[in-house]
Formats: structure tokens, C-alpha cells, sequence
């Protein structure tokens, strides 16, 4: 198989998917839950699933918290719950799920004590805070936006972000809160050249049909999707890039009437690629949302999208990926591997080695660090967990580039 870099001419495609898409429901609750027992207990254990169907809402798992304030941040789920439900839009019981009327079940216990007695420092056989679980965790970073992100992912995102803003401001006012964007990018070896097709499926109301047949969507709408959500996003952020033939898919079953939870079942942790990198990067597996920053699956994630971005933005690679694994209990990683795709300007292992010096990678190291115990985690459930320049996103800070420079130099000086 050729390398990137080796590749001439070709597509990729990524996708997202909104806030009010089931699966990504389901995220919000789990980590508003989370937020709302790590502000009180910054050393809450919680692993949080949440499952929504028509107008039902269960959540599952295991927690542990720590003072009266946490437990009241518990008691008061269905609070929280509800909270989520309105933000995102579902407001109205003809959409077959609202934020009023939905029966809300909780089967929550709390965490294993053996999970605990690796993870609790003062319980630990080995002294220090060990990992939350066994695993591998990617990050990724490449020059092909500002945000250091993949184009088709970031331009998904961006379709999706657009769709929540005209449908809150009352741009569109028959837009329903459910949708899905899909972007195909063409590349000519590692650089993208220009957009071959753009597909959002949007939930809608019914004064979004065609008068003459109502199972399709009108050309009216489909024009206001265009002009109002899609072009606006592709004019500013690629408006050097070729539309020559560019494809519009728009609801291209015909119409998208039933949507939601109502329209499918939503699950916490089904969209891991959408949440990361697209499909352009590996992935280890692990899910983010629901989980407190001792589970590695999203702590070091975090980090590792964190060394990724600031190995590109320092100029050492125009790609990279980082993996980093851990065992259940220890919390020295196991190993740290970078793959540059042939675009790094010193080699591999010595990436590896600054790695380990430039940045702290044991689990406790981490969720100071990136000051992970703090309730920032809802706003990551919607429009993906990277490539968002937010207040609290530590993550996307570009503040080690002089560090990776001094000490791959002292390497390659050895």
C-alpha cells in the first residue's frame, strides 16, 4: 500500500453529527452528568451511560463521590437531565421525545473497589495513581487547517455547528434539531485540493414538504439549506479550494420528518470517530464521554492530541500521530509510539524520546496538567472533542513548541 505522501490523486470523507442526533443526546446527558459531580468533587469515579429512545431516557453505570455536595449533584439527575434535553432543542412532544414529559430511569452503583485500589493513590500497591484501565489512546494533528485538524473532519463539524446556529436563530424556523453532515475532500498526495460532494440530512417539520408530494422535501428548502448552512461554511473556511462539480446531497432520502431519539435508538460512546479525528487517524477503541479524567481512555487521549498538535505546529512534522498505552493500575505508559507519515523533519524515535521528556504522561501527571478536573466536558459532547479553540480546552494549547524544539536538537546533537 503507498504512503500518503506516495499517493497521487484522491478522496477521503469524514462525518458528524449534530447535538440533537441521538447518540450525541446520549453523550451530552452522560457528560452533563459528569460536570455536574466534578465541580463539587473534583475526585469523583464516574463512568456514565445514557440511553434515549422515543421519549425514554436510561442512565447506567458507576459512581463514586466524595462529600454532601456531590451527592445532592447525584440526587438531582433528573434535574440535570432535563437541563440537557431543552439546550438541545427538544421542546416539543411532537418530535416524539421532550424534555418535560420523557420518563427518566437510573440504574447507577458505585465503582469497583478493585478498579479503585489501582487507580486511588493511597490504595495502590505500586504508591502512585495507576491508570483507569488498560489501553491504547491516539492523537493526531496535521497542517492542513489552523486548527491543526483533518480538512473533512473539521469542515463536518463546521456543517453541523451552522445547522445548530440558523436553527436556534430562527433562520430556518422549520429545522429540527437531528442531523448528520458528510464531507468528500480531494487530495493530491497529502494536500487538499478542492470538495467533491457535501451531504446534510437535516430533521425537519412538515413546512419543510413539497405541497405536491410529501415525501420529498421541497426544492424551497433545499435551496435554503444550501445557501443558509452549507455555503457559508465552505466560503469561509476553504474558499481557495476547488468546487468544480461539487455534489450537494440534501436529505437525499426525501424528507426527515421522524428524527432523534424518536427515529433511533442513542447510545454514549457510539460516535468515537466522529468525536476524534474523522477516520483519518487510528483510533484505540475507547469512548470519552461520561468518563472522569482517571480513565485514560479520555485523559490520555487529550494528551495525546495535545503532543500531536504542538509536534506540527512546531514544525517537526506536517502529520503526526501519537499513541500511548497503559496498564490497568501502573502509571508509567507502556509505550510511546509516532508514526510522522514521512513528514517529519527528525526521525521517529528521537520524537518518541522528547516526548518522554517534554511532557508529563502519567495519569495523575496528566489531569493536572491539562487541569482536567474541572466541569468542562459538556461543551466537548457536541461538535467533536478537538480542533475547538474554547475556553477549557487544554488540550489544544500550542504552549510546548519551544520545548520540542530544544530537546529534539539536544537529541539529535547526542
Amino acid at each position: 500500500m503507498p504512503s500518503r505522501q506516495e499517493r497521487g490523486l484522491h478522496l477521503f470523507t469524514s462525518e458528524s453529527v449534530s447535538m440533537g442526533h441521538p447518540d450525541k443526546v446520549a453523550d451530552q446527558i452522560s457528560d452533563a452528568l459528569l460536570d455536574s459531580l466534578i465541580g463539587p468533587d473534583p475526585g469523583v469515579r464516574a463512568a456514565i451511560e445514557t440511553l434515549v429512545t422515543t421519549n425514554y431516557c436510561l442512565i447506567a453505570g458507576e459512581v463514586t463521590v466524595h462529600n454532601p455536595k456531590a451527592e445532592r449533584a447525584l440526587a438531582e439527575y433528573d434535574r440535570t437531565i432535563r437541563k440537557v434535553i431543552t439546550d438541545i432543542g427538544y421542546t416539543d412532544t411532537a418530535a416524539g421525545f421532550d424534555a418535560e414529559t420523557c420518563k427518566i430511569e437510573t440504574r447507577i452503583h458505585k465503582q469497583s473497589g478493585d478498579i479503585s485500589q489501582g487507580v486511588t493513590a493511597g490504595e495502590n500497591p505500586l504508591g502512585e495513581q495507576g491508570a483507569g484501565d488498560q489501553g491504547l489512546m491516539f492523537g493526531f494533528a496535521c497542517d492542513e487547517t489552523s486548527q491543526l485538524m483533518p480538512l473533512p473532519i473539521h469542515l463536518s463539524h463546521r456543517l453541523v455547528e451552522q445547522q445548530a446556529k440558523v436553527r436556534r436563530e430562527g433562520g430556518i424556523n422549520w429545522l429540527r434539531p437531528d442531523a448528520k453532515s458528510q464531507v468528500t475532500v480531494v487530495y493530491d498526495g497529502q494536500r487538499p485540493i478542492g470538495i467533491r460532494t457535501v451531504v446534510l440530512s437535516t430533521q425537519h417539520t412538515e413546512a419543510a414538504l413539497d405541497p405536491k408530494n410529501d415525501r420529498r422535501m421541497s426544492e424551497d428548502a433545499r435551496r435554503e439549506v444550501r445557501d443558509k448552512i452549507i455555503m457559508p461554511v465552505l466560503q469561509h473556511e476553504c474558499p481557495d479550494l476547488s468546487t468544480e462539480g461539487l455534489r450537494f446531497h440534501i436529505n437525499p432520502t426525501g424528507r426527515f420528518l421522524t428524527g432523534g431519539p424518536d427515529g433511533d435508538c442513542g447510545l454514549t460512546g457510539r460516535k468515537v470517530i466522529v468525536d476524534t479525528y474523522g477516520g483519518y487517524g487510528r483510533h484505540g477503541g475507547g469512548a470519552f464521554s461520561g468518563k472522569d479524567p482517571s480513565k485514560v481512555d479520555r485523559s490520555a487521549a487529550y494528551m495525546a492530541r495535545h503532543v500531536a498538535k504542538n509536534i506540527v505546529a512546531a514544525g517537526l512534522a506536517r502529520q503526526c500521530e501519537v499513541q500511548l498505552a497503559y496498564v490497568i493500575g501502573v502509571a508509567e505508559p507502556v509505550s510511546v509510539a509516532v508514526d510522522t507519515f514521512g513528514t517529519g523533519e527528525v526521525a521517529e524515535e528521537l520524537l518518541s524520546k522528547a516526548i518522554r521528556e517534554v511532557f508529563p504522561l502519567k495519569p495523575a501527571e496528566i489531569i493536572s496538567y491539562l487541569e482536567l478536573c474541572r466541569p468542562v466536558y459538556f461543551q466537548t459532547a457536541r461538535h467533536g472533542h478537538f480542533g475547538r479553540d474554547e475556553k477549557g480546552f487544554t488540550w489544544e494549547k500550542t504552549d510546548r513548541v519551544e520545548d520540542l524544539r530544544s530537546a529534539t536538537g539536544a537529541l539529535q546533537a547526542v
